[in-house]
């Protein structure tokens, strides 16, 4: 496995592999990678010829500081589990060797950018799509692996890759769970016991929804899930939207449209964790 911190590095690597013929395939993480990022990285290295995975904890999709200060950090660990995968590049640069300069760039992508992690963490995602951006132009990969827990983090890159004109396939991966149902998650690590105990009802309640709204309407689902996630003194839902799977704008019926997504944040304690399910497809 080649570790490559330098961009030109990175490009004339990819140029190697693809006069060599090679398909290859793309993994962007913020490291303190788990078993989620692994189920990625496994699929990816047998959908292609070659493997490229980014390390990097990207600033410019933090709004919130402490958050990123506090992100979990093991690049050391991280190069093992990527060595251990069968990883043929691991790009793991500086934030001088991504933004040697401002990246001043502004996406307007509509209502899949402005809803729900848009409106609750502004600059969030305009930050998802400067990196991004970047590695797809550096590596032109055939094919991008994204887990679906970051459900509106897909909408927006697909929203992107449309608007820029990237002829890459978007490859949606199911959630990785723990036993108990909690979506993996790099900041699981910061869930103190208690809290830790008590994170696994966002799935069990969201599990639970799906009987409770076959009888009921879509504000009365929404308001059970919220009500009772809050009963939790351990929890608080910062929000919980039932939106179109596509747009993500939220639906008032669950005969608007075909495709129906949940999707939730909750403060566990003072870690937020997001996850979402689906209600019609």
């Amino acid at each position: 496995m080649k570790i490559i911190s330098k961009v030109e590095e990175l490009q004339a690597a990819v140029q190697q592999l693809r006069e060599q013929g090679k398909s290859v395939g793309l993994v962007p993480t913020m490291g303190a990678l788990h078993q989620g990022h692994r189920s990625l990285i496994e699929r990816a290295r047998a959908e292609n010829d070659a493997l490229v995975v980014s390390v990097f904890l990207n600033p410019t999709q933090f709004n919130n500081q402490d958050d990123l200060r506090t992100y979990p950090r093991n690049a050391e660990r991280d190069a093992a589990l990527l060595e251990e995968c069968g990883v043929d590049i691991a790009f793991m640069p500086t934030v001088d060797d991504i933004y040697p300069e401002p990246d001043n760039r502004t996406f307007e992508l509509g209502s899949v950018m402005e809803v729900m992690e848009g409106a609750m963490r502004p600059g969030h995602f305009n930050g998802v799509c400067q990196i991004v951006s970047k590695l797809f132009t550096w590596v032109s990969p055939d094919r991008a692996y994204f887990g679906e827990k970051d459900f509106q983090q897909i909408a927006v890159i697909r929203a992107m890759i449309k608007q820029l004109g990237f002829n890459i396939d978007i490859v949606q991966c199911p959630c990785v769970r723990e036993e108990d149902g909690l979506a993996m998650s790099s900041r699981n690590v910061r869930l103190t016991p208690q809290v830790r105990k008590v994170a696994p009802q966002i799935y069990a309640t969201l599990k639970r929804s799906l009987d409770f709204a076959a009888d009921h309407t879509v504000e009365q689902t929404r308001q059970w899930v919220i009500d009772t996630l809050n009963a939790w003194p351990e929890m608080e839902v910062e929000y919980f939207s039932i939106c179109d799977g596509r747009t993500l704008l939220p639906v008032d019926s669950w005969d608007s449209t075909d495709y129906i997504v949940g999707c939730i944040t909750v403060y566990c304690g003072d870690v937020r964790e997001i996850d979402n399910i689906t209600y019609k497809k």
